[in-house]
Order: C-alpha cells, then sequence, then structure tokens
C-alpha cells in the first residue's frame, strides 16, 4: 500500500486536546429536566448523536464510528434512552451508575475509574454520576451515521412540558428560545406500548459480562511481533474484538460486532510499539501518562499528549508510540471495523525480530521463525 504522509498542519489538525474540548448543555431533549439539567455532551470526532444544531465538533472526518464524551455534576441524571448502533462507555474518572430497562428498573452496575462497558444496541439505558463532580466518561459510537437515540416515553413527555420537541429529523425544537415548529413538521412521539413490549430484556448477569472492569483485565506480555525488542514492551488487553493483537493466545471480553474495536495500551517509561502501518483508521487516546507519538518513516512529525488528549491517526500512516513520562501510561485504542486488525511493520523491525527468533505466519500471528515456511521469512 503507498504511504500516507501527514503534514505538521494535518498532524495538528487531527490532534485533539482536552484544553480544546467544548461543551454543550442543551444537545439533548432532557436538558430542562430537573436532575438532568446540568449535563456536558461532547463531540470530538464526528456529531455523535447530539440533536443540537450549534454542537461543536472537533473532527469531523468519516472514522467509521464517533467518539465523544459526558460530564456531569454529582447526582446528575442522562435519562433512558436507546441507540440503533453500539455505545460503549470508558470511564476515566469518577463514579457512575447505569441502569437499562424501559422504565430504568432491570437492573444497575456501577462503572470506576477504567472499566469500559458495551451497552446493547434496542435497549434503553441512562446512567447517573455517583463519584465527584469532575467525573468523566468518553463515549465510542458505533459507525458514522448513528441513526440517532429514541428517548423513553416519560422523557419525551417532561420534556414537552419545558417546551422543548424533537422532529422526526432529529432537530431538537426549542419553543422557550423563540423556535418554532415549522409547519407540516413531523414529531418524534413516545414509543407505544406494542413495541415496547418487543424489546428484548437483559439481567444483571448478562450485562455484567458486558463489563471490562479496570481490575478483570486481562493482558498478553506479547501482544506482537516486536514484543521483546528494545525500546518496545508494551502490553496489550483486548476489551471489544480482536482488534491488532498478534497474540494467538489473546482473546477480547466482547466479541459481538460494534463497527470497531476497543483495546487498552500499556507501556512502562520507555516502552512502547515499534514503527508500524495499518490500514483502518485509528484513534489514540490517553488515560494515563505522557506520550509521543511519531508519524511517518521520511520527514516524521511528532506530537506529545497527556491525560484525555487524542489523536486520529489517517489509514496507512507509519507510526511509533512511546511512553515518555516517568510513570506506566494507558493509551485507550480504538479501531475501525469488526475483523482483525493486520499490522504492517517496518522492514527494520521484522529483521530484528527474526533475530530474535520471531516473525508473523500466515494467519497473522507471531510464530518461531525457524517453523516459519521459507517464503515467509524476510
Amino acid at each position: 500500500m503507498p504511504d500516507a504522509v501527514v503534514s505538521p498542519s494535518e498532524l495538528d489538525r487531527r490532534t485533539i486536546r482536552r484544553s480544546e474540548f467544548v461543551s454543550c448543555n442543551q444537545a439533548f431533549i432532557d436538558c430542562r429536566t430537573p436532575g438532568s439539567d446540568r449535563k456536558e455532551n461532547y463531540a470530538m470526532i464526528g456529531p455523535g448523536v447530539s440533536q443540537a444544531a450549534g454542537q461543536f465538533v472537533n473532527l469531523r472526518l468519516p472514522h467509521g464510528y464517533n467518539i465523544g464524551a459526558a460530564a456531569m455534576p454529582h447526582g446528575i441524571t442522562n435519562n433512558l434512552h436507546l441507540h440503533y448502533t453500539a455505545e460503549v462507555f470508558v470511564c476515566t474518572e469518577g463514579e457512575y451508575l447505569l441502569r437499562w430497562g424501559a422504565d430504568g428498573t432491570e437492573g444497575e452496575l456501577p462503572l470506576r475509574a477504567g472499566d469500559i462497558v458495551s451497552v446493547p444496541t434496542w435497549i434503553f439505558r441512562g446512567f447517573t454520576n455517583t463519584g465527584p463532580d469532575d467525573g468523566w466518561l468518553f463515549t465510542v459510537l458505533g459507525m458514522d451515521d448513528t441513526g440517532g437515540i429514541i428517548w423513553g416515553p416519560s422523557v419525551l413527555r417532561e420534556a414537552e412540558g419545558h417546551g422543548l420537541y424533537l422532529t422526526a429529523d432529529n432537530q431538537l425544537v426549542d419553543t422557550v428560545a423563540g423556535d418554532e415548529i415549522r409547519e407540516g413538521a413531523e414529531l418524534v412521539r413516545p414509543m407505544a406500548q406494542e413495541h415496547i413490549d418487543r424489546l428484548r430484556h437483559y439481567s444483571p448477569e448478562e450485562m455484567r459480562r458486558r463489563i471490562a472492569a479496570t481490575d478483570e483485565l486481562v493482558w498478553s506480555e506479547n501482544p506482537f511481533l516486536d514484543s521483546s525488542l528494545p525500546g518496545a514492551g508494551a502490553r496489550l488487553s483486548c476489551v471489544i474484538g480482536y482488534g491488532m493483537t498478534e497474540d494467538p493466545h489473546q482473546e477480547p471480553r466482547i466479541f459481538n460486532p460494534h463497527g470497531h474495536n476497543v483495546a487498552w495500551l500499556r507501556a512502562e517509561p520507555g516502552q512502547g510499539v515499534s514503527t508500524h502501518r495499518q490500514h483502518e483508521t485509528q484513534t489514540l487516546i490517553v488515560k494515563d501518562g505522557q506520550w509521543e507519538i511519531t508519524l511517518n518513516r521520511t520527514d516524521p512529525v511528532s506530537v506529545r499528549l497527556g491525560p484525555r488528549d487524542m489523536l486520529s491517526v489517517p489509514q496507512d500512516a507509519w507510526r511509533t508510540l512511546r511512553n515518555v513520562g516517568d510513570d506506566r501510561g494507558d493509551l485507550l485504542v480504538v479501531n475501525s471495523g469488526d475483523g482483525r486488525v493486520r499490522l504492517e511493520w517496518d522492514e527494520e523491525v521484522v529483521k530484528a525480530a527474526a533475530d530474535a527468533g520471531l516473525g508473523i505466519d500466515h494467519n497473522g500471528y507471531v510464530a518461531p521463525y525457524a517453523l516459519l515456511p521459507h517464503a515467509a521469512r524476510r
């Protein structure tokens, strides 16, 4: 595949700093509902499911997924709604309580810093900040076009009492602020009971299997071809999908298709991942530590990222990841697609791995170099 060369200006465009996140407190129809009126919605990559025409989006390039965030003070609730595509919550700070079901009583489970949960499509869900005011949830939504959301019947009825309506084309109408319902506009009405009765039910045990708790993560010590090489040594925990692992024994916590895969990548100071590239879009989000990402093999460009900073890496761009901080660092890695991500390593990495007795087999996994067919030895 041809090299994708990233210019300094393109690197800058794809770097989204924590300081550049812009919140919208009127993104959804429940923005005036007591107990839900202090929510902040963020859209970093793609518009997500925001219903506000004024929602700021940091980067609108299609990735095959959307990335945003939800923040709210202690005690504030995001009301019941359902999604057509995958919704993944990544709690990086604080504590939240997730609830689900048409009336929110089918079950509830806590989310703590480092936890990831994949909420099934076509079920109502809501969540409340039960921790400190600065709790933070990143969200990864499936597909470029999410289709929007369906609100719980009680949410729509209460919003109408506050002068808020939602049109069939997902536009929020605020009559208190002077918006008018245009003639002939079709308004969203509460879901009929016959459709509610057909929704799937999830027990707490079933939902718990969709949570990758930080203290239950399974890490591969050798997830990549370069794992034993100097300056590499990153570990990987596959959360959603097999993703980019080259460890034949590694399995993800969650298997079902999302349109993207999600993993944690961890490295000690000075360690990381050697030069490689992939055809899928990729977003890197820092949870802990200080990271340096270098793109291109010729005319390299680099950026340093701290907690909550993120970088969108273009398809087919060469990249090197390094923990340049003084402590262990964790990166959230999101790649597009439901299939495995096949890495292409720089020739110098391939040669160094071969000298260390390792290569990649025809199935895309690390294997003893001496046992590979001659055609696979380079």
